[in-house]
């Protein structure tokens, strides 16, 4: 592929709702624009953008694909990114090195919450934005009450570019209200210019709103339009470009992927009104000193770079997406990770398109490549010339908010389960794992059940690791609610020196987190020597309660009297009589269960809130307070049991349709309601059975 200077580089990234056909908006351009031989569908498996087996076998995409393609004289480097909220990380680490986001809508079911959040991501970070209204050929579409949706949505920068002339429910023909022209096409995707239909009064709006948008963007532009004189094509272009850039006016056009219609009109669009990587690639950057630092896209200046996007194989190796903010990323050049300090050995220099990828000598600023085998660069890693290392801000993906246990089918596997998953988490920054050593399960954690899915057909398909999932336990504890003085002695006689430990210990509650050990010993009824040795026998037997066999808190240990043997006792004998005393005290000392309770912060829609707090109720919970929080969301503060919260995370996005969202730590310990004791004893005595 050529090489392209930044002001004629366009890197959009393609987001949107699940099923609102990015995919194959994706295929209809690259095929379109000659940079595919076929136009590749969803169902059949053969798109350029999902190739995973993951994503041929869920005809739905699962991470992020660049392929970039030209038209004209413009390179577009297209990235397509995952609608559903469980690959939500696709679409951060896809937003992130483009300049503007091109935000597909269904025309059958219109604005959805996955518009509403690709709209949002791309606000918050700046992004230009343009939307393609797809599936116009579809049953029932709809164009302009999806253009009236968009507008209630996202405001007066709405602006309709392209829209359809509609007869019994069937697009006669695409309007372009900038060349005031008309167009039908072929099967073939192909348009010929056909006579304006009757449009009335509509389309003089169509044209007013478009006019009235451009004259907001300049001053002698404005005082046009105030005189009374029409605008130039060459102006309106101009006008909407800047809009654009500025974020003031998103325009509209439509058509349908699948049969290819408007899909050249749309090329032209991204072209013509989206602003380069010249022009909206500068970035802000933290210095050595960690100051802030203004990086302007262009060939003349010090490598500056960034990886955005990681993926990790165990045969091909590790590939690094990059975009080179400015100078050129070659072979010539050792870069410094500004995260570790250190130099990376570049392996090959690869432009992608899909699964394939192209050899070249150097990516030029404002352009997206890959790396091959850079050993240590991480997602997120800021790649520099060492004359001037800067860091680049990182994307700050969504945290994973559902936990499963790992449970391995297969006899030694122990061995390379840890290795997989840090290979996996390398490329998937919303996935975390723990080897959990209180319950001794390995706990994968993201952002929901598809999530998890895909991770566990990872783990089989890259590393031939078989594993499927149960909920994870929850870590319960025990402790007492009554003060008691229990006796422990160890006496045992054997042919040789014998065994002797006496101890009068009084156990009592207390608030602190594990074992508070005292001794009020007098007249040397127990010597100083074996206090240790109780201590040690006690800490050892709090790591099991009475009751099922959980930890114990909250216990005060007064070592007050005893007896010794001057032959027969030992330390070890001192532990064996506390291990008594204690088995002996917390059978008698009122115990009870604990179980640990969560903060929970929930992030739903008002008119969500009377169903959480509903739920709440239903799960054992406590509502603290409510208070009104950003996007038209109201926060709900509560607390929680643990046990309760396994499904958390289905229950907000079912109950909101995916626009909520929540944060959950643990608090605290409180007593678990005496109903619930037996099923949590005979759940613990099931598990020591099995083990």
């Amino acid at each position: 592929m050529r090489q392209y200077l930044a002001g004629k580089i366009r890197n959009i990234a393609l987001a949107g709702h699940s099923s609102a056909g990015k995919t194959s908006l994706a295929e209809a351009l690259l095929f379109k624009a000659g940079a595919a031989d076929r136009l590749g569908k969803t169902a059949d498996g053969n798109t350029v953008c999902d190739f995973d087996p993951e994503e041929i076998k869920r005809q739905v995409s699962v991470s992020s694909a660049v392929a970039p393609f030209s038209w004209g004289s413009t390179k577009i480097n297209l990235i397509d990114t995952p609608g559903l909220f469980d690959f939500a990380g696709g679409m951060f680490e896809g937003i992130r090195p483009a300049e503007s986001v091109l935000i597909t809508v269904s025309a059958k079911s219109g604005v959805s919450v996955g518009t509403e959040k690709a709209y949002k991501l791309a606000s918050d970070l700046h992004k230009s934005r343009l939307f393609f209204v797809n599936k116009m050929d579809a049953e029932h579409a709809d164009f302009y009450k999806t253009l009236e949706e968009l507008k209630t949505a996202f405001g007066p920068s709405v602006c309709p570019v392209v829209v359809p002339y509609v007869e019994d429910h069937k697009v006669q023909c695409y309007i372009n209200l900038i060349d005031n022209k008309a167009y039908t096409y072929d099967n073939a995707g192909n348009p010929s210019e056909t006579a304006m239909p009757d449009f009335g009064h509509r389309l003089e709006g169509f044209t007013a709103a478009i006019s009235e948008a451009v004259a907001e963007t300049d001053e002698a532009l404005f005082e046009k339009y105030f005189s009374g004189e029409a605008f130039t094509r060459d102006e309106i272009l101009k006008g909407i470009h800047d809009g654009v850039h500025k974020g003031a006016i998103a325009p509209v056009f439509c058509g349908s992927a699948l049969n290819l219609t408007g899909i050249d009109m749309l090329l032209d669009g991204l072209c013509d009104m989206l602003p380069s990587a010249w022009e909206m690639g500068a970035e802000i950057a933290a210095d050595a000193n960690g100051d802030p630092v203004e990086i302007p896209c262009t060939d003349e200046a010090p490598l500056a770079a960034y990886v955005f996007k990681t993926v990790a194989d165990p045969f091909v190796g590790k590939l690094s997406f990059v975009k080179v903010v400015a100078g050129k990323l070659s072979a010539d050049i050792t870069p410094v990770n500004t995260r570790t300090g250190a130099a990376e050995r570049l392996g090959k220099i690869v432009y992608i398109k899909g699964k394939k990828q192209e050899d070249t000598a150097f990516i030029t600023a404002g352009d997206i490549g890959a790396v091959t085998k850079l050993a240590a660069a991480m997602t997120g890693d800021s790649l520099c010339d060492p004359k001037r290392p800067v860091t680049f801000e990182a994307v700050q993906f969504p945290a994973p908010c559902l936990s499963m246990a790992i449970k391995l089918k297969g006899k030694g596997d122990e061995s390379k389960i840890a290795g997989s998953l840090t290979r996996l988490m390398e490329e998937d920054p919303t996935m975390q794992y723990e080897n959990n050593a209180e319950t001794h399960q390995q706990l994968i954690s993201g952002l929901g059940d598809q999530h998890l899915d895909v991770i566990v057909s990872k783990l089989k398909q890259k590393f031939g690791i078989d594993v499927e999932l149960e909920a994870p336990r929850v870590a319960y504890r025990e402790t007492i609610r009554k003060k008691v003085k229990v006796e422990g002695k160890h006496k045992k006689q054997t042919g040789g020196h014998g065994q002797y430990g006496h101890v009068w210990i009084e156990f009592e509650p207390c608030e602190d987190e594990g074992l508070v050990f005292e001794e009020k010993v007098f007249g040397g009824s127990v010597p100083r020597g074996y206090f240790p040795a109780v201590e040690k026998g006690l800490q050892d037997c709090i790591k099991h309660g009475v009751l099922a066999g959980y930890p114990v808190v909250g216990l005060h240990a007064t070592l007050l009297d005893g007896s010794y043997h001057p032959v027969d006792s030992s330390e070890m004998a001192f532990k064996m009589a506390a291990s008594l005393a204690y088995k002996a005290g917390m059978a008698q000392a009122s115990p009870v269960i604990l179980e640990p309770i969560g903060s929970l912060k929930a992030y739903v829609p008002d008119s969500n809130t009377g169903d959480l707090m509903g739920e709440m109720n239903k799960r054992r919970g406590r509502v603290l307070g409510m208070n009104p929080a950003a996007d038209g969301l109201t926060e709900i503060e509560a607390e929680i049991p643990m046990s309760e919260t396994s499904d958390f995370s289905t229950l907000i996005r079912s109950m909101t349709q995916g626009r909520g969202h929540f944060t959950l730590e643990f608090a605290r310990y409180e007593q678990l309601p005496q109903m619930l004791e037996s099923k949590v004893i005979e759940e613990a005595k099931a598990l020591q059975d099995e083990e």
